[in-house]
């Protein structure tokens, strides 16, 4: 069993605690270090080494002018699911860089967002192993009505740290 990081360390404590508490500590958690998303209100529902799953209600700070999720919010809730993905997987002695974000607007969300990132085991392995490296995580926002309004592509890219 490969050594965890840190962030999947702290994941595994918090989800050693009751249910009720997962949610809220791992948000917590999540936006303490990400200062942006918890101004937005981003949410951990599901924070493991194969699969994030993040949401982002509908409220009047992430709102747009036609009562949506506001484009650049969409595009924070796919990072922020991304960047965790990267996050629980790559070692600790490891830079993450996002390299491209890629958010094509489908048609206007209706109602909430929710996040769902994953990586396949040979992802995994790579982020773990290799010094440095790329890998594409996918991500599938979804609103209320359960369709996709946005199509997303999540580039990272990782070194060592102090190279």
């Amino acid at each position: 069993m490969p050594k965890r990081t840190r962030l999947a360390l702290a994941a595994h404590l918090i989800q050693r605690l009751p249910r009720r508490l997962h949610e809220p500590l791992l948000s917590r958690l999540f936006c303490s270090q990400v200062r942006f998303a918890g101004t937005a209100g981003v949410r951990i529902q599901k924070l493991t080494d194969s699969e994030v799953r993040m949401s982002l209600a509908n409220h009047r700070r992430t709102r747009n002018h036609i009562g949506g999720v506001h484009a650049a919010a969409m595009a924070l809730l796919a990072e922020s699911a991304s960047g965790c993905m990267v996050g629980m997987n790559l070692p600790d002695h490891k830079l993450p860089l996002i390299k491209t974000l890629k958010v094509d607007y489908l048609r206007r969300a209706s109602g909430s967002l929710r996040a769902i990132a994953t990586l396949t085991p040979e992802q995994r392995r790579t982020l773990r192993e290799e010094d440095r490296g790329e890998a594409l995580i996918q991500v599938t926002l979804l609103d209320d009505s359960g369709s996709e309004p946005v199509r997303c592509e999540m580039h990272w890219a990782w070194i060592l740290k102090g190279n």
